[in-house]
């Protein structure tokens, strides 16, 4: 049998429904223009020398199984957060530990309900598990409509996912109003509240996700170390939920899936939080600064509270995306439906004002 054979091996037929994760990619190079990539939602500041250095300590023992347990990083959180270790679980990032979620409560056929658009790999992950994805459109200012949300549970409904703020809109949910979802959510369906973008948050009205899981026995809290921490590249998330559905996660969990030098880089980050924060904050003002001018070149820009903005551009989200990389800025189409652009260092955050204004100019 040569390679260009069909194999004859039979895989899942689900597979067929899934669909494919779209990575943000990097610009190419340009002759005498400086290229920036704005595709991806990572934190454009480099380590910091002390996480840094926990890295190469950790990396001369890696010739060794890491710490199943992730003993370390859950003690560090769970005095962070004040919450107890059994409810704490951790994964290779928000995603495998999302797909532990969905693994532990859902058969085949069973519902993930969630606000559309919204994270590209919640659909991913439900089709995988064999789950059925229950899509419940954003309203007019991109934002959950938690309502419409509450009354598509049916009873297949397993677990409710709210992106908070909403990747890639932008709009953090209300306190009120999801207080007042989850009350109406039926007690043995699991509401996950995904604050990956957590810590770049600044309206007063951001929910208290952990009080809400104190007080609701079926609320689970996912975050990550990837955006506000700057740790992409080395995969850990972790989830606060109830003792039960902690355990459960633990168990569903890749063996040694957390490496080495993941759990040692996140535990010097929460040592270094203050350091940190200074560069969120700088963050949050460039946002701020980026969707001040937008709105000022007539831009309709959702209520951005995460690392980046939406341009609810419709049918021109892929030729704003072509006419921007061409000028050396790779931003994050979505066709048919607008364009996601992370907040960067200032000059690829200028380039992408730049290539705003001129697409405003070239459109009459």
């Amino acid at each position: 049998m040569t390679g260009d054979q069909p194999s004859p091996v039979r895989l899942r037929t689900t597979l067929a429904g899934v669909p494919a994760y779209t990575p943000g990619k990097p610009a190419a190079p340009i002759e005498g223009l400086t290229t920036y990539k704005i595709s991806s939602n990572e934190n454009p500041y480099p380590p910091l020398p002390s996480v840094l250095a926990a890295v190469k300590d950790a990396a001369e023992s890696m010739n060794r199984y890491p710490d199943m347990g992730v003993v370390e990083l859950t003690a560090a959180l769970a005095e962070r957060l004040g919450v107890p270790t059994t409810d704490l679980a951790t994964g290779t990032g928000s995603v495998a530990v999302l797909a532990q979620l969905i693994a532990i409560t859902c058969d085949p056929g069973d519902e993930v309900l969630y606000a559309w658009r919204s994270f590209e790999a919640y659909p991913i992950v439900v089709a995988l598990a064999g789950a059925v994805s229950v899509q419940v459109p954003l309203d007019g200012d991109a934002r959950h409509d938690l309502p419409a949300m509450a009354a598509a549970i049916t009873d297949r409904t397993r677990l409710v996912l709210v992106c908070t703020p909403n990747n890639p809109t932008g709009p953090a949910v209300r306190e009120d109003e999801l207080r007042e979802f989850i009350a109406a959510v039926p007690q043995d369906v699991l509401v996950v509240i995904d604050e990956a973008y957590l810590e770049f948050t600044s309206a007063d009205t951001v929910p208290d996700a952990l009080a809400l899981y104190r007080e609701f026995s079926n609320v689970a809290v996912l975050r990550t170390f990837s955006k506000a921490y700057g740790l992409a590249g080395l995969r850990v998330g972790y989830a606060v939920a109830h003792e039960e559905v902690a355990t459960a996660l633990r168990k569903a969990a890749t063996p040694f899936g957390v490496s080495d030098l993941a759990q040692r880089a996140a535990v010097a980050s929460l040592d270094a939080y203050d350091e940190l924060e200074v560069r969120v904050k700088e963050l949050v003002s460039e946002r701020e600064r980026v969707v001040a001018t937008l709105c000022e070149h007539g831009w309709d820009v959702p209520d951005a509270q995460g690392n980046f903005v939406w341009l609810p551009l419709g049918e021109d989200a892929v030729p704003f995306a072509k006419m921007a990389q061409s000028r050396g800025l790779m931003v994050r189409p979505f066709a048919g439906e607008g364009v996601r652009c992370t907040i960067a260092e200032t000059q690829a955050n200028d380039r992408l004002l730049g290539v705003a204004a001129e697409w405003c100019r070239l459109q009459g």
